[in-house]
């Protein structure tokens, strides 16, 4: 299935945000794009006006509960939301009890911030001819799968939202709407480049915003890839905590 013209992204003035909003920007194309930084946000909302659609950028928090609500149920129709802001210590420049405090309230907090008025808008609006009201799509990563002792909090946040997506799935489709969890691995962002350690099955953040999106269009529930980073962090995943902890560091150190 085709996806409808209005779509809103978090995350969106930079990285795997700009990468989907510029994907995403063609004629007849209304997209509303949020992000903390404004000078960035407009960049990309400028972009994507050169590629005919209509861009309104939106300087906004997604750990500010009161002001997505009213960003989100204020947009009119949506057909597809993108939850894509997320943090890591590495990138927020924090650490201990802050970094894990703030990484759960944007990865966690931020992915419901943004899911839960959506899917309250959609459900209020008509379906499609196709039948369906509308898609929502969280990024989270192959990281929920495992349990990396350099990362816990960004790990625990993402195995949440990944969780809690899948969980929700079924009960969104009972009014038309389709929820996706996004896992890819390694993207070529500030985020990736801010990690010191070796990345495999490294790529563009083009080339994952169209994996992406065709996976959504296909109304996917999860979108994992590329696929042996995938296997791998399940297998990991089956052993016991101390041989899964010890290869993971391992990996993470070269």
């Amino acid at each position: 299935m085709k996806i409808g013209p209005s779509c809103l992204i978090t995350g969106a003035s930079s990285g795997l945000g700009r990468a989907l909003a510029l994907a995403l920007a063609a004629p007849g194309r209304h997209l509303l794009l949020g992000g903390r930084n404004a000078a960035r946000l407009e960049e990309t909302a400028s972009l994507c006006r050169e590629r005919g659609a209509a861009a309104m950028p939106a300087a906004i928090d997604v750990t500010d509960t009161a002001a997505m609500r009213a960003w989100i149920t204020g947009a009119g129709r949506l057909d597809l939301v993108i939850a894509n802001a997320g943090i890591s210590a590495h990138t927020a420049g924090l650490a201990g009890e802050e970094a894990a405090r703030a990484i759960f309230a944007t990865n966690l907090g931020g992915m419901l911030n943004t899911v839960l008025p959506a899917l309250e808008v959609m459900a209020g609006q008509p379906a499609r001819p196709e039948g369906e009201r509308g898609r929502i799509a969280a990024i989270n990563s192959l990281a929920a799968f495992v349990a990396s002792p350099e990362a816990p909090a960004y790990c625990a946040a993402k195995a949440g939202a990944d969780r809690w997506i899948l969980a929700m799935a079924p009960i969104a489709e009972r009014s038309a709407i389709h929820l996706t969890s996004v896992c890819p691995g390694f993207i070529r962002t500030k985020m990736t480049d801010a990690h010191d350690r070796p990345k495999p099955g490294m790529m563009s953040a083009e080339r994952a915003a169209s994996i992406i999106l065709a996976g959504i269009a296909k109304n996917r529930r999860r979108i994992a890839f590329p696929y042996p980073l995938y296997l791998a962090s399940r297998l990991v995943s089956l052993l016991p905590p101390r041989a899964a902890a010890y290869l993971i560091t391992r990996g993470s150190r070269g």
